[in-house]
């Protein structure tokens, strides 16, 4: 089984088109040590011919000529990506569908309810995509049964609903619903390996600390580096926490929670938000993951499982 990460970086991507924090602009004059980054997206495969792709950022038509596996030329049009399946309706996470509109068939697109009825009112990329090329919706249920997702046999892809936040055009921001997020737990049973995919993390309740025991590979929310990393910058009056992220560090934070957890794992943030000092390689903070054995995701990066 492979898992590709197209995109690593949290919404407007690194550098963000219009920032000019510390990070951004040093990225842009060449003065820092860091490599750009699209938006956060995975592709899954367990044959290198047919790909999940997780999450459709705005940049999926760069991420696929990245990506040489999931165009994979069989016929006049093709396309490796059997399937599209969303974590989350952020903007950041779904935009891309649009750019996939020119599929011959339908696309088979996978999301809970939650999810399928904020992008069918507050954001109507179904009914929109519906006079191009369509989509066949697959909802996921929350039941702890495995997907039913034929072309990634035999890896078994279970969904599980954790705390975060819905978008902010989502009536429900606030006040979140099991389903408005949910993190990926991929098995392959010839290994015996596990991976626990979420990007977004806005809490670590008991459910969610089991599964993250239970994987051999930790793919997990690396926005922020402090809770008020945003507000100390000027650029948002919120709190990690109130947009749905667990910053790295302080009391409670990543670093702390995946120091707890039984050794001998993978470990990896993904999302990164362009303000997060992490994205410096020679930055005082990167020397603090990598003594705690954390690595940082990267666009192009592949995981073995």
């Amino acid at each position: 089984m492979r898992l590709r990460v197209l995109g690593s970086s949290a919404g407007g991507g690194f550098p963000q088109w219009n920032c000019n924090c510390p990070n951004c602009d040093g990225l842009r004059r060449g003065t820092i040590v860091a490599r750009p980054r699209t938006q956060s997206s995975v592709a899954i495969s367990a044959n290198d011919s047919d790909w999940l792709l997780v999450n459709a950022s705005p940049e999926v038509l760069q991420q696929i000529r990245e990506t040489p596996g999931l165009q994979p030329a069989r016929q006049i049009r093709d396309s490796g990506i059997a399937a599209v399946l969303l974590i989350d309706a952020q903007i950041d996470h779904c935009t891309g569908l649009l750019m996939l509109r020119e599929r011959s068939a339908p696309l088979p697109l996978y999301a809970t309810a939650e999810v399928l009825d904020d992008i069918g009112t507050g954001f109507p990329l179904t009914r929109l995509l519906g006079h191009y090329c369509g989509l066949q919706t697959r909802p996921i249920a929350l039941d702890g049964q495995p997907l039913d997702l034929p072309f990634l046999e035999p890896l078994q892809v279970h969904a599980v609903p954790i705390a975060s936040q819905p978008p902010p055009y989502s009536p429900f921001r606030g006040q979140a619903r099991p389903g408005d997020n949910i993190a990926l737990m991929v098995h392959n049973p010839l290994s015996g390996r596990k991976l626990f995919y979420a990007p977004g993390l806005g809490q670590i309740d008991a459910a969610t600390r089991a599964l993250m025991e239970q994987a051999d590979v930790l793919l997990v929310d690396g926005t922020f580096w402090t809770e008020d990393e945003m507000i100390r910058l000027g650029l948002s009056a919120k709190p990690a926490a109130e947009m749905g992220h667990l910053p790295q560090s302080g009391a409670g934070g990543m670093i702390a929670l995946l120091d707890s957890l039984p050794p001998g794992k993978q470990k990896w943030l993904i999302h990164i938000n362009n303000t997060n000092p992490i994205l410096r390689e020679d930055s005082p903070e990167r020397a603090i993951l990598a003594a705690h054995g954390i690595q940082v995701a990267f666009d192009g990066l592949e995981i073995e499982l």
